[in-house]
């Protein structure tokens, strides 16, 4: 049970300097089967139904409230995403809450599936995220180009809009068509 890695955590307030962890699959995996770690699960309430590591608590990312990250007595609490990235924007969060120490799975939830670890699938909960904004933004340019080209010219600006929004998406890995569709009801089953 070791760390790979730690990053320093800039723009720290405090004395003590925030340490935000890296663990590896493998050591989350001996952890788990020790039953030694709380394991806390970022991704928003549709991708935990669809697919989860098994015992992971779920405290999205888009309502994350650092009080309600439970903790066991003597064990690390573990973060995890699909990448690894929206689990580092909590981290922060814990560390702006004052927990000077964070532990986050590298490579999210998409390495954990790659060693082959077991992880609980869902077939009934909704598509994925990433496919819903696929098609949301799909039907968007599709529509735009359309009535462009047989309504109105004006109506392209539909479709340069969706694709400026997938281009700032792609680089600030800020997706703001995936945080509404994420709130639509059909995404907040459990």
């Amino acid at each position: 049970m070791t760390s790979t890695n730690e990053m320093p955590i800039s723009k720290t307030k405090s004395v003590k300097q925030n340490r935000l962890k890296i663990l590896d699959p493998a050591s989350l995996k001996t952890l788990i089967d020790q039953q030694a770690v709380a394991l806390i699960d970022v991704r928003e309430p549709a991708e935990h139904a669809g697919e989860k590591i098994p015992g992971s608590i779920l405290v999205p990312l888009s309502s994350f409230d650092p009080t309600k990250v439970p903790t066991r007595s003597g064990q690390p609490t573990v973060l995890y995403c699909r990448t690894g990235n929206r689990s580092a924007q909590a981290a922060q969060k814990l560390f702006a809450s004052g927990v000077s120490e964070v532990t986050h799975l590298e490579g999210g939830l998409s390495a954990w599936v790659k060693m082959g670890y077991p992880t609980q699938v869902n077939k009934t909960a909704p598509i994925s995220l990433m496919r819903q904004v696929q098609i949301a933004a799909g039907s968007l340019v599709v529509i735009g180009t359309v009535l462009g080209a047989f309504v109105s010219p004006w109506f392209l600006i539909l479709s340069g809009f969706v694709g400026s929004g997938l281009v700032f998406a792609g680089i600030s890995d800020t997706c703001a068509l995936g945080m509404l569709i994420a709130k639509m009801p059909w995404n907040q089953r459990v």
